[in-house]
């Protein structure tokens, strides 16, 4: 069994299992593997009542204190249950399991496992797990893993396949020579993969994680680094010298730039027309005005006779560039023909864009990864602008060959990261920083709340939509089934439609609906045709609805403070005050502490900072970033040390043996290659 047997080859895996993987992009045995638990439950002795903590899940071996209450609110069946020990009592909260009444039976004693919470004076479980003492028991002190699941899919089942797997997958040999094992305190592959699936102990863990985390981050490193050898130094081939077109559109656009804006022109202009090709990367905190500069290089393009291309990680966000594109070139006359490619038009409008493309017509070509395809030629491709998160994998020469002749590269990022990590992680571009935000800016209020806030949110919510804006609700999952204890956005969606005014257009959006689905919902909303957006951190990507001035972020404790940032970034888009609501379920006194860095501050760079300083390797999970560096482990902020780690391991062997000619490190060269050809370089147009 290798890594590109299909997951339906191991035994318990049939044809319904199978389509339940596939969901979650799993489709071989090698899939399976690499899909490591996002989180380990413990379980640990049940506590007494009375020593338990808010905002903690823990276990209480109690007794059922009285006649289960059933209620029905709307569609929602709500059923209430006190249970005491002798150190106190609590109350469970359950919704929609009605039979549950029966099961419970007064005087009855159970294991109940979930998060505790406060509502006014009571402390309440909601939606506990429930056991006889022997099956908890069994469970006590061990490293459980919990994995992100789909509905109908169940821990249980996906951990048997794991075990399977594992037990008949042939793993290649080690590729990393005994030196760089050594001197990082490596394991081998083999027993990380284990050992993050199946933990017999936390340290244990920490060393298989450690493993895995240092080769996601050495694989990208070292491709980083080829790609600087390439690029470094690579003439200018598109030399380009500023002409009318822009010094008149910034004339006439409505503001002025700022000084932070202006400094990075004057960079990107002397890069095209100097005398190597532009590798350059603009790093500006959420509203900065990247795009404009973005804009301003397209257009020197453009008004030199070459051709630039502009590519975004969404549809929705490319046709939102295209649309502000055809609207400056209305209002402006400017000097673009500009023509939009997504992958999810039809192969005739396709058709008419790639002879548009290819005979020098269309001089700005705006779309998604669609603009790599290889039946898309270029006649003079000068200029590749990439907005947002598509840094994971480099440019590739053969790609860079049949789309351009070197052209000149822009990558945009709203992602705040400290400089030290930047360095690294940027190697192989020069970074300019926008670091000052528009004057007309008005700051966003934020609040740092629990649980116990969420009716004052609803009514907050309800005032904001009746005076004409619109609202974002966040939550960390799709639907039921992924984590337990986490708010997910289908279900969410149904709350709110019963908790506000009928009257309240409340709809949702995730990554898993289909392309049209998401631009349907995303144009709806820009167009005031929904009030209430519940979504996942899908939209955290330049998505722009000026009417949208509050946000709302449930379990906010299980993301980065980064990105919570780049989230809050969707709204005080427009004139009206903007509000952001991060609603945590735990109330641990560090948890409410790293929140509230969000609460003192909205710049980016300063959250970033402060955000390395409180994360260290003790946060293996349960918060994760996401946006530009998507490592399906690791992350630059918690694993820093890591990052510095494998970066110093890549150097040490650029300085040695930067072809991988030596016999000793034949096994780790055939391993780079395998990781290049599997990741997709989003900058190789």
């Amino acid at each position: 069994m290798n890594r590109n047997t299909p997951v339906i080859d191991l035994k318990g895996v049939g044809e319904k299992t199978q389509r339940l993987f596939e969901k979650l992009n799993i489709v071989t045995v090698g899939d399976l593997l690499r899909s490591y638990p996002k989180d380990y439950e413990v379980f640990d002795e049940p506590k007494k009542i009375s020593r338990v903590k808010l905002g903690e899940v823990c276990a209480v071996y109690a007794a059922v204190s009285g006649i289960p209450n059933e209620k029905k609110v709307r569609k929602l069946t709500i059923l209430n249950v006190n249970i005491a020990d002798e150190s106190g009592s609590l109350q469970l909260t359950f919704f929609n399991m009605p039979f549950l009444k029966k099961l419970l039976r007064q005087g009855g004693f159970y294991v109940f496992r979930g998060t505790v919470q406060s509502r006014g004076s009571l402390r309440i479980m909601e939606q506990p797990r429930i056991f006889s003492l022997e099956d908890y028991r069994k469970q006590t002190n061990c490293l459980n893993p919990k994995y992100s699941l789909t509905k109908g899919l169940t821990d249980k089942t996906f951990r048997k396949a794991v075990r399977q797997a594992l037990s008949e997958y042939a793993f290649e040999e080690e590729y990393y020579p005994e030196e760089i094992l050594k001197a990082y305190e490596l394991e081998d592959e083999r027993r990380a993969v284990e050992t993050i699936h199946f933990p017999p102990d936390v340290n244990l863990l920490a060393r298989a994680r450690k493993r895995l985390v240092f080769d996601e981050f050495f694989s990208f490193l070292f491709l980083l680094r080829e790609n600087r050898r390439f690029s470094e130094g690579l003439e200018n081939r598109y030399r380009m010298f500023e002409t009318a077109d822009t010094v008149r559109f910034l004339e006439q656009l409505p503001f002025p730039l700022t000084k932070a804006q202006k400094k990075v022109w004057q960079e990107i202009r002397d890069d095209l027309g100097g005398n190597y090709c532009m590798n350059r990367l603009i790093q500006g905190d959420v509203g900065s005005g990247k795009t404009i500069l973005a804009v301003l290089a397209l257009l020197m393009t453009a008004a030199n006779g070459y051709q630039g291309a502009l590519m975004a990680p969404t549809e929705v966000l490319a046709m939102q560039h295209y649309e502000t594109i055809c609207g400056y070139v209305e209002k402006y006359g400017i000097a673009f023909r500009p023509v939009l490619l997504v992958g999810s038009m039809t192969a005739r409008e396709k058709k008419e864009i790639y002879e548009k493309t290819a005979s020098g017509e269309a001089n700005l070509i705006i779309g998604t990864h669609a603009l790599i395809q290889a039946k898309v030629k270029y006649k003079a491709l000068a200029l590749v602008v990439t907005d947002e998160q598509h840094r994971f994998g480099v440019r590739q020469r053969e790609s860079l060959a049949e789309k351009g002749d070197s052209p000149h590269i822009l990558v945009m990022s709203a992602t705040p990261i400290p400089r030290t990590l930047a360095i690294i992680l940027y190697g192989d571009l020069h970074i300019s920083v926008i670091d000052e935000l528009p004057a007309n800016r008005l700051p966003i209020k934020n609040c740092v709340v629990n649980t116990s806030y969420r009716p004052k949110a609803y009514q907050f919510i309800a005032r904001q939509v009746s005076e004409g804006r619109q609202v974002y609700v966040i939550c960390p999952q799709v639907e039921e089934g992924e984590m337990e204890d986490l708010e997910n956005v289908v279900d969410y969606a149904e709350k709110l439609k019963n908790a506000l005014s009928p009257q309240i257009r409340v709809s949702y959006l995730h990554g898993r609906m289909r392309p049209a689905d998401k631009n349907r919902i995303m144009e709806e909303f820009g167009a005031h045709s929904i009030d209430v957006l519940v979504s996942t951190t899908v939209i955290e990507v330049g998505i722009n609805v000026p009417n949208a001035t509050v946000m709302m972020v449930e379990n906010a404790e299980r993301f980065g403070l980064a990105q919570l940032h780049q989230l809050r970034g969707r709204v005080g888009r427009g004139e009206n005050q903007s509000y952001c609501i991060f609603v945590s379920a735990q109330e641990k006194e560090e948890t409410m502490e790293r929140l509230q860095i969000l609460n003192r501050s909205n710049d980016g760079f300063y959250i970033a900072s402060e955000d390395l300083k409180l994360r260290g390797p003790g946060d293996m999970f349960g918060i994760r970033q996401s946006g530009e560096f998507s490592f399906r482990m690791g992350d630059i902020y918690s694993d820093a040390a890591v990052l510095k780690e494998a970066s110093d391991a890549v150097d040490r062997l650029f300085q040695t043996d930067p072809d991988l000619e030596l016999p000793v490190h034949q096994k780790l060269k055939q391993h780079l290659q395998e990781m290049a050809a599997a990741n997709v370089d989003f900058r190789s147009i």
